[in-house]
């Protein structure tokens, strides 16, 4: 098991986070009160994490509803690309915010308000610079363009403290695996939201994949007592010569 690091202390609840549920489900929805019974029905098959993305509709007014019916879960957004839609996102109750890409003005941001920012990147550059800058973690996107999980394991040798969270490409059957290789969660979205499950509103098959997820992944889960303090130890290694 990767022993992973974090930048920030205010970050490390999130990583316990991760490191109990291991798994993040991603909505993007056309209709509030659809996301309102998708968010349901995965909770009700054991996951607790849950991303609306930003370019869903209304996310403001979807967030906090389910931060308020669900408040043992971690309600949080995704596909930010500004400064100004993260300071919404933080305004409206989000507890971490992921981005499908890395600008350095969103991470400083993040980090004056002490807000989990995981910033999409994919090249071992991008994912340190990341890190460097103070994300919370960061997200490997899209991970199966560039090998899925023999591309996390490759990683590991060089940035394994860095806890790393691959999407796009990630299914109910190969999650388990990149965990195995290194990842301190995984996130899906279209596989535990299936259009012929959500066209004939079977909630109930949309509840069994969740669970079905949460067996595959269950062995990985446990409770993180905390993590190491590591700031400025990328920063150093990147200014030396080797």
């Amino acid at each position: 098991m990767a022993a992973f690091s974090v930048c920030n202390s205010y970050a490390q609840p999130w990583l316990q986070r991760l490191q109990q549920d291991r798994a993040i489900a991603v909505l993007r929805v056309s209709e509030v009160s659809l996301g309102q019974k998708l968010a349901e029905c995965v909770i009700a098959g054991g996951l607790s994490i849950i991303e609306i993305t930003w370019n869903s509709e209304q996310p403001t007014r979807l967030i906090p509803w389910l931060r308020e019916r669900f408040p043992h879960c971690w309600i949080g957004t995704g596909t930010l690309l500004t400064c100004q839609a993260l300071e919404e996102a933080i305004a409206c109750g989000c507890q971490f915010g992921f981005t499908p890409h890395l600008e350095p003005s969103m991470v400083a941001q993040a980090v004056a308000k002490e807000f989990p920012l995981i910033p999409g990147a994919l090249t071992p550059t991008e994912i340190v610079t990341s890190w460097q800058l103070g994300a919370s973690s960061v997200k490997v996107f899209p991970v199966q363009a560039v090998g899925g999980q023999d591309y996390i394991q490759a990683l590991q040798g060089p940035l394994g403290q860095i806890p790393l969270i691959p999407t796009g490409g990630v299914t109910l059957e190969n999650a388990s695996r990149f965990l195995q290789a290194g990842a301190i969660a995984v996130g899906l979205s279209g596989q535990l939201f299936p259009t012929t499950l959500i066209q004939q509103q079977n909630w109930s098959g949309i509840q069994a994949q969740a669970q079905q997820l949460k067996q595959h992944i269950q062995p990985f889960c446990h409770h993180a007592t905390g993590f190491p303090e590591v700031q400025g130890q990328l920063q150093t290694r990147s200014g030396s010569d080797e």
